[in-house]
């Protein structure tokens, strides 16, 4: 059955106030019709209405029903994979190009922020937590790259440094971003929707999209209307369903859960995170987390792959929250919830177009905070007649999961499973 409204979030509750808007009845044209209002929907939308484009928006459920409102609200630089395997894989001139967007995400927020007065409780900091000696390896490799692409903004943190900006023993050590942050994910991406709506731009929420009849003159189909377009825009990322096949086909949606604690005392929030950085571990299935802006501890971690929801998150999630504060053991969770990410094989990014006039983006593999800005705005290029960074990113390699959909879960699980050991046995 068709869900209607937000999930049980911390998110929904506490989100802004944003009008009803439509289901989409009868029949109408536009420049650009889009499917999703999620981040890279809305985005891409508020880019191109920008630039004087008429732009309908089509939502199944309601702006930031999916990821967009469900997320962990970190502003997490670069790519799953990171730029050196785009070195590896296309070589440096490609490399180059990719990886002069890899930090574009987050500026693009905070741009949107202060040019519509978004109220978002941004926060800026990020944290990467090193569990043994290899992480943090690989952190001092990563700040050395990310300074090669132009982060200027990263401090390694020592064993002291972390405790001081985490108050947990379980870190050797760790990387601070201050170009990375945090943000109410939902109440960004309702503030991009009212920014998107002031510029004449349209949105039928409630009207999922039934098909799509490809030719010179797109037309986009739902229960009780459709629209014609010169170019589609298809952003639905892991609720999608299959209304496409092909890009079905190589990828997976993966659920992540979250839990939110009651509100905390100031003297024992700031004592949690002093700076107020959000934070994530270098573990393969990691936890992130953070404080929102009436100070509750928002904790999740956990992919289950192929998206089913777990019957019990608290139970799921809580034992690690507790492992990394044991100060919080008698605090009470007051919301639960659980989201889709889309994942792809490579872990990277699929950006490309089907026939003439049908552009997708999907597949940000737990980026997509940051990577939505940029595809939203890479989308506006492209259907401008400057494709050069869309075109960077449509030359990326992707493949089919092993062993197609009936085997992607359990060979995706087992994968999962060999790097969770090389994180216990510290490898």
């Amino acid at each position: 059955m068709l869900e209607t409204q937000h999930t049980t979030s911390y998110y929904a509750a506490s989100a802004n106030p944003s009008p009803a808007r439509p289901a989409l009845q009868g029949s109408s044209e536009t420049d650009v019709c889009v499917i999703g209002a999620g981040f890279t929907g809305i985005s891409a939308a508020l880019h191109l209405a920008e630039q004087g484009f008429r732009v309908t928006v089509l939502e199944a459920v309601q702006v930031g029903f999916g990821a967009s409102g469900r997320n962990g609200g970190q502003i997490v630089n670069s790519y799953s994979r990171d730029i050196d395997v785009i070195e590896r894989t296309l070589g440096a001139d490609q490399a180059r190009l990719l990886g002069d967007m890899a930090f574009e995400g987050g500026r693009i927020i905070r741009e949107r922020v202060a040019r519509y007065g978004i109220d978002c409780d941004l926060k800026d900091g990020g944290v990467f937590a090193a569990l043994n000696g290899n992480h943090m390896k690989h952190l001092e490799a990563q700040k050395k790259l990310w300074e090669r692409y132009g982060n200027t903004q990263l401090e390694l943190l020592d064993d002291r440094r972390i405790r001081e900006v985490v108050n947990t023993d379980i870190y050797t050590g760790g990387m601070l971003d201050m170009s990375g942050g945090h943000i109410h994910p939902l109440n960004l991406v309702l503030g991009e929707a009212a920014a998107f709506e002031s510029l004449g731009g349209i949105i039928h929420e409630h009207s999922p999209v039934t098909r799509i009849d490809q030719g010179s003159i797109p037309v986009v189909h739902t229960a009780e209307g459709q629209v014609k377009a010169r170019y589609v825009i298809v952003a639905g990322n892991a609720y999608l369903g299959n209304l496409l096949p092909q890009l079905a086909a190589k990828s997976m949606p993966c659920g992540t859960q979250v839990i939110t604690t009651e509100p905390l005392s100031e003297e024992l929030a700031s004592s949690l995170l002093p700076q107020d950085y959000c934070v994530e571990d270098c573990a393969y299935l990691l936890d992130y987390y953070r404080l929102s802006g009436d100070r509750r501890m928002i904790f999740g971690g956990g992919v289950v792959y192929g998206a089913r929801d777990p019957s019990n998150i608290e139970a799921l999630i809580r034992p690690n929250l507790i492992k990394t504060f044991p100060q919080l053991k008698d605090v009470k969770i007051d919301y639960a919830w659980t989201g889709n990410f889309l994942l792809t094989l490579s872990r990277l990014p699929q950006v490309g177009r089907i026939g003439d006039n049908i552009y997708y983006s999907q597949g940000c593999s737990g980026h997509g905070v940051t990577f939505t800005h940029v595809a939203g705005r890479v989308l506006a290029e492209v259907l401008r007649g400057q494709a050069e960074r869309f075109d960077a990113f449509a030359a990326l390699p992707h493949y089919p999961f092993p062993g197609g959909r009936l085997l992607r879960v359990p060979f995706t699980a087992m994968g999962a499973w060999y790097y969770q050991m090389r994180d216990k046995l510290g490898l």
